[in-house]
């Protein structure tokens, strides 16, 4: 009923109707009861607008915007729109209306609008989303006030004494909002959480976990259903299963990992190979509308932060019956691929499945073993070598047929913060990417690729994860940027194909700015997202893609194993089909988990980042010049971490942007600084609470 409302509002010749006019389009006499809570859901999501007139109409028919506040610390925000054709709306301070980062709001346009470059006005509030916010306490004498750590939150709170629930000036705080900003009045709050003085060991990684609403306990009912569950497979659990267990499958993973949700074999045949991914079958578990699937819902994926792991899923699953321990048996949904030597699927199957593995393999070890031929792991595993072998020769294969097609594959430089046992980092190590990571890497791609394209030809519901093409508007800004270092991309900025930016990528990956380059241009690409409707992913030049390979760990890759499940024949339980309907709302909501966590992430590392180089104050490094601004130069340090060199401490010359060629020119002198420069540096100020570096530039 609520898509025929849509599709009856979307029509040109539709004039906003009041609800008895609805009623009588719709013949629904007798059922007016029903029909307006169905109204006022949809009013409340923005998907229909009622306007004072209590007339009801389509947002995109009435020059307004429905989406996501996108706020900064300068006071502008961005609305990004829940119609994925719609430009993001920029929203000037004074047009936020009272609205905060990431609440829902209404837009109207100003202007022509609808543009890329739209500007609008919040005129509604549709859903508050920082209902608690993070911050430091700082208690004054006539008024006391928690300052956000959220930067993009332009309001410090305002906390009466009654309200200070004990805390003390300079700690860090959750304050629950009481009453909203209005117009010039800051929002008021009461503080329910004290998580410690802000210079005490943990209070930072602890405050990004409650800024981002991380649940750190899992409730009881969940833990209760967890305990419940088999520590081994029982007899009857395997009826109606393909038996694996006599092949040589292992998993490979990095050395902390105890989820284990992947696992692999690879034969040769006639034609090619046969690829087994065999991937934990969380769903025979976690079934839809218990506790165990509500909490797994409500969290949508497992964070990793730079200290800890904080999963989606209770420790006896997830490290227990469903992680794919050596030499037990367990459940898993397999696929068995035939692919020939040009890296085509031939043929697949997709089963429920059982298995045994052989080892609990590392990339380390599969590294030693395929690159540096260590004798000691060869004689180790002197069964599975021969299949490492042959999972290389796969891998390759696979790679250059994505290659081929114009996949883009961003090989950044990684690195890994290390801590001491009291969380202090000591140590910031490159991460390689080698090739036991490809071939896990190019094994999942295609598992994905495959069962995505299998539930596109059957047309039925589904979780795709997909990757709309980019901005032209973006595109055109990258081009302007490249020119800089001798690039272009070629073709249309309308309707660019993924290979253009896969050559530039190539002729640039030798080169000194290499990195500075992938991340610009990755920053002008869309956000990979999940979506009940497949519109392909960009990035991998692939037609079709879902996430299927780690469902311990994504609540999406477990939706798609049900998919699978119900599609084999197994019964679908009445809870399935209530998020089958909420399906859209289910991949937004995944979504903003997913982006929720990678921030989390983000902040933790840089955190420990900038901690690092506190010990370091006053040393000098070499870098290259990562970004120019008319206020300095960004300067990244070879160990990736970032710096500030402020034009006031340039004090050899004045020197002024040219914004075309991202340069800094002197006055006098000419001395230009450009993108990618290589520069000495010296480290002069360390704000861990901002988390930035002050350097200044020194002779080599």
């Amino acid at each position: 009923m609520k898509e025929t409302i849509l599709e009856f509002m979307r029509e040109k010749a539709y004039n906003p109707m009041t609800r008895e006019e609805l009623i009588a389009a719709f013949d629904l006499q007798g059922k007016e009861e029903e029909f307006s809570r169905l109204l006022a859901e949809m009013e409340a999501a923005g998907e229909i607008i009622r306007t004072r007139w209590d007339r009801y109409g389509v947002p995109q028919r009435m020059n307004l915007v429905v989406g996501r506040l996108q706020g900064s610390a300068k006071g502008y925000a961005f609305v990004v729109s829940d119609d994925e054709e719609q430009a993001d709306v920029y929203i000037a301070p004074a047009g936020t209306k009272g609205a905060m980062h990431n609440d829902k709001v209404i837009v109207r346009l100003l202007g022509k609008g609808g543009g890329p470059q739209a500007e609008g006005e919040v005129i509604r509030i549709l859903q508050r989303h920082n209902t608690t916010i993070v911050g430091t306490f700082e208690k004054g004498k006539k008024f006391s006030f928690v300052i956000p750590d959220e930067t993009r939150i332009n309001y410090d709170i305002l906390v009466n004494k009654e309200d200070y629930s004990g805390a003390v000036d300079n700690e860090k705080v959750v304050v629950e909002i009481t009453r909203w900003p209005e117009g010039r009045k800051n929002p008021e709050g009461r503080i329910i959480q004290r998580l410690g003085r802000k210079d005490a060991p943990g209070t930072d990684i602890l405050s990004i976990i409650y800024k981002h609403g991380l649940p750190l306990e899992f409730p009881q009912a969940v833990l209760d259903e967890a305990l419940a569950s088999p520590e081994f497979v029982r007899p009857e659990d395997l009826k109606g299963r393909t038996d694996f267990r006599h092949l040589d499958i292992v998993t490979i993973d990095g050395a902390e990992a105890r989820d284990l949700d992947d696992a692999v074999n690879v034969v040769k045949t006639d034609t090619g190979y046969r690829l087994g991914v065999h991937i934990a079958d969380v769903s025979h578990y976690v079934r839809p509308g218990t506790a165990l699937d509500k909490e797994a819902e409500n969290r949508g994926t497992s964070v990793y932060l730079v200290d800890r792991v904080i999963p989606m899923l209770p420790e006896q699953l997830s490290n227990g019956i469903c992680s794919l321990n050596p030499n037990q048996d367990r459940l898993t949904t397999s696929l068995v691929m035939d692919i020939d030597t040009a890296g085509k699927v031939t043929d697949y199957t997709l089963s429920k499945g059982v298995i045994r593995t052989k080892a609990r393999m590392t990339y380390d070890e599969v590294y030693r073993i395929l690159r540096e031929d260590d004798p000691e792991l060869k004689e180790k595993y002197r069964e599975l070598v021969p299949q490492f072998q042959l999972m290389e020769e796969l891998a390759e294969i696979l790679g250059r047929a994505r290659k081929k097609r114009g996949a883009i594959d961003f090989d950044f430089p990684e690195t890994e913060v290390e801590l001491d046992a009291m969380g202090k980092p000591v140590a910031i190590t490159p991460r390689p990417r080698t090739i036991a990571d490809k071939i896990i890497e190019e094994f999942m791609l295609v598992a994905n690729e495959t069962v995505a394209r299998h539930f596109a030809f059957l047309d039925q519901p589904f979780v795709y994860r997909i990757h709309e093409k980019p901005a032209a508007d973006k595109i055109k800004e990258l081009n302007e940027f490249l020119h800089n270092f001798g690039y272009h991309i070629k073709g249309s900025p309308e309707d660019i194909h993924p290979k253009a930016l896969q050559q530039m990528l190539q002729k640039a990956e030798t080169e000194r700015y290499y990195r500075l380059v992938s991340t610009v241009t990755l920053r002008s690409l869309r956000q990979a997202r999940y979506a009940e409707q497949n519109h392909g992913h960009f990035g991998l030049a692939s037609e079709c893609y879902t996430h299927f390979t780690a469902p311990i760990r994504r609540y999406p890759d477990l939706l798609v194993h049900r998919f699978i499940a119900y599609w084999l024949g197994e019964p679908a339980p009445r809870a399935w089909e209530a998020k089958l309907k909420n399906l859209k709302e289910l991949t937004a909501h995944c979504s903003r988990r997913e982006r929720g966590a990678e921030e989390a992430d983000r902040e933790s590392v840089d955190l420990k980042k900038v901690e690092y180089m506190e010990s370091h104050l006053g040393e000098t490094f070499s870098g290259i010049i990562s970004g120019v601004t008319a206020f300095g130069l960004f300067v990244e340090l070879e160990n990736s971490v970032e710096g500030l060199v402020h034009i006031s401490n340039m004090h050899d010359d004045y020197y002024h942007y040219n914004e075309k060629l991202f340069s800094l020119v002197g006055e006098r002198r000419k001395k230009v600084y450009r993108l990618a420069d290589p520069v000495m540096v010296k480290l002069i100020k360390v704000n861990k609470e901002a988390r930035t570096l002050d350097f200044i530039l020194v002779q080599e």
